[in-house]
C-alpha cells in the first residue's frame, strides 16, 4: 500500500506558506491556523515542532537545499517551503531519511507536481551528505560541551548544530565561552520549556498549583515562590488562568529580571519598555509578597501595546497601583512637556530595553534569520537607542534611588558595553553598580532567588542567564544605585 502524506505535514507546509507571505510570527499563527483545529493533540504537537524549527533554522536549511541545485536554478517559494520542511526533519528532528523524503516528494507534488523529480533528487543528497555532515557536527559540539578541552570545534560547527548564521555563533562563543556556546547550540535544537507565575493578588499559589495538576500540566517548582516549570501548554492560552490573569505564561530569567527590579512597599517605580505588562505584574505582585503595595507607571512607544497593557492590568487586579502611558521613552530626560505620571522622580526605574532578543531565539525563531549583525555591531542602531534610553531614564531616578537595565541578549555590544558607555556619560556620573543580590525582590523573599543569582552572576556583578538544565532564556540585567 502507497504511503499517505501526513495531514501533520500538510499543515505545516500552509502554516510556513502563510508565514512566509504575511512576515507573520509563527506562534500567532500557530494559535490561530484552523487546520490545527482538525488535528490530534499529537499532531498540534508536532506541527508546532516543524513550523517553530523550520522558521527558526531557515538559513541553514537553505544552505543545504540550495547546495544541490543545479547552476542558477530558482526554485518557487511554495516548493521551497516544502523542501525546507523536509530537510528540517532529517537535520533537526533525526528523521529516518526515506521517510522524510517521501513525504517530502509529496508535499511538493500538492503545490507543485512538476518539481517532484527535483525535490527526490535535491532531498536524496541532502540525506546522503547534510545529514552525515550534521551528525559528525553534533558528536564534536556534545564532546566540547562535556569537556570544552575535548574537541576543538569551529564557530561553522555550532552554526549548523543551532541552524543560526555563522556571525551569530561565532558572538555567542565569544560571550559564553566555548562549553556554554556549545550547550546554547544543543539547547536550540529542542523546544523551549514553559514557565508559569502566579498572580497572589487574585490567586493563592495553592490554588493556582491544585488547577495546574488538574490540568495535567504536571508542574515542578522552579524555586522562586509562586513559579512552576510545566511539562508542556497544551491549551494553556486557553485555560481561565491565563484569560483571568491569575496567573501567566513567563520566562524565568524574566521572572527574575522582575524580581531585581521590584520596589518595597510603598514605594514608586517606572517600567521603560512596559510591553504587554507583564514584568509590571510580576513586580506589583513580589512587593505585595513582601507585606504591602507598590505603585508603578509603564511607559511604551506604542498605543495597541498600552492598551493590551492597560486590559490585562485591570484583568489582573491592578488596575490602582499601575497606569500604562504612551510615551517615546527617549524624551524621559526632559524638563517640560511630559506626562504628570512621569514628571517626577521614581524609587525604582526598569528600562526593558528594546534589543535584538537572542536569547529568546525558541520562543521567537524569526529572530535568528531576520537580525542583521551590524544592528547589534558597536555603534549599532539598537546599542544606541539602549544607551540613550538608559541614559534619559536615569534622570527620573530619586536620589538613592535604584535603577535597572535589562535586555534577553547576550550580545556585549548590548549589555556589559551599553553598562560602561552609561557609567562613563555624564547622565551616569551620578550612578554606581549595586548588588544584585541586595535588590529586595531577592533578597526578602525566598533564598532560591539569590542562589539563582549566584549562579548566574558575572564576575563584574551583572546577571547573565546561560544555558544548561534550567532551560530559562538567556537574559542579561545590571542594578545601578543613585549615590
Amino acid at each position: 500500500m502507497a504511503a499517505k502524506l501526513s495531514a501533520a505535514r500538510r499543515a505545516a507546509l500552509d502554516i510556513l506558506g502563510e508565514q512566509r507571505r504575511r512576515s507573520a510570527h509563527a506562534r500567532d499563527l500557530l494559535r490561530s491556523a484552523e487546520c490545527m483545529e482538525r488535528l490530534s493533540a499529537r499532531d498540534r504537537s508536532f506541527v508546532t515542532r516543524l513550523v517553530l524549527g523550520v522558521v527558526a533554522t531557515q538559513g541553514t536549511l537553505d544552505e543545504a537545499v540550495s547546495g544541490h541545485l543545479r547552476g542558477s536554478r530558482k526554485l518557487e517559494p511554495k516548493v521551497r517551503d516544502a523542501l525546507r520542511l523536509s530537510a528540517y526533519e532529517m537535520l533537526y528532528l533525526d528523521c529516518t531519511p526515506a521517510v522524510a523524503v517521501s513525504q517530502g516528494v509529496m508535499l511538493v507534488r500538492t503545490v507543485s507536481p512538476r518539481a517532484a523529480g527535483l525535490a527526490n533528487a535535491v532531498l536524496r543528497r541532502v540525506a546522503e551528505q547534510d545529514v552525515p555532515a550534521m551528525k559528525a557536527a553534533l558528536v564534536r559540539v556534545r564532546m566540547t560541551a562535556e569537556d570544552p578541552r575535548a574537541q576543538r570545534i569551529s564557530s561553522a560547527d555550532l552554526a549548523l548544530v543551532g541552524g543560526v548564521p555563522t556571525w551569530m555563533a561565532r558572538e555567542t562563543r565569544t560571550v559564553l565561552g566555548v562549553a556554554s556556546a556549545c550547550d546554547w547550540a544543543l539547547e536550540l535544537r529542542q523546544p523551549a520549556k514553559p514557565f508559569l507565575a502566579s498572580n497572589v493578588r487574585l490567586c493563592t499559589d495553592d490554588e493556582v498549583l491544585r488547577q495546574l495538576k488538574g490540568r495535567c500540566y504536571q508542574p515542578e517548582p522552579t524555586g522562586l515562590v509562586g513559579s512552576w516549570r510545566l511539562s508542556n501548554a497544551a491549551h494553556l492560552y486557553q485555560t481561565e488562568l491565563l484569560e483571568d490573569v491569575r496567573a501567566m505564561p513567563v520566562d524565568l530569567s524574566a521572572q527574575l529580571v522582575a524580581r531585581i527590579a521590584t520596589p518595597q512597599p510603598g514605594q514608586r517605580a517606572l517600567e521603560v519598555g512596559q510591553g504587554r505588562a507583564t514584568k509590571s505584574i510580576l513586580m506589583l505582585d513580589a512587593a505585595l509578597r513582601m507585606g504591602g503595595e507598590a505603585s508603578l507607571v509603564g511607559v511604551d512607544s506604542e498605543q495597541f501595546k498600552c492598551d493590551v497593557a492597560r486590559q490585562r492590568i485591570e484583568r489582573a487586579g491592578w488596575k490602582g497601583q499601575c497606569s500604562c502611558v504612551c510615551l517615546d521613552g527617549t524624551t524621559l530626560g526632559e524638563d517640560d512637556g511630559l506626562p504628570d505620571e512621569v514628571a517626577q522622580p521614581f524609587d525604582v526605574v526598569l528600562v526593558d530595553a528594546p534589543c535584538s532578543g537572542v536569547g529568546t531565539i525558541r520562543r521567537h525563531p524569526e529572530i535568528a534569520w531576520s537580525l542583521q549583525k551590524k544592528a547589534v555591531a558597536a555603534g549599532g542602531a539598537l546599542p544606541s537607542l539602549q544607551l540613550s534610553l538608559l541614559q534619559v531614564a536615569s534622570a527620573r531616578v530619586v536620589a538613592g534611588g535604584t535603577l535597572v537595565y535589562a535586555t534577553c541578549s547576550f550580545m556585549r555590544s548590548e549589555d556589559e558595553d551599553v553598562v560602561r558607555k552609561f557609567l562613563e556619560s555624564d547622565a551616569g556620573a551620578d550612578f554606581e553598580l549595586a548588588p544584585l543580590a541586595d535588590a529586595p525582590g531577592i533578597a526578602r523573599i525566598d533564598d532560591e532567588a539569590a542562589r539563582m543569582v549566584a549562579d548566574w552572576q558575572t564576575p563584574d556583578g551583572f546577571l547573565r542567564v546561560r544555558p544548561g538544565s534550567v532551560g530559562a532564556d538567556l537574559h542579561f540585567c545590571a542594578r545601578f544605585a543613585r549615590k
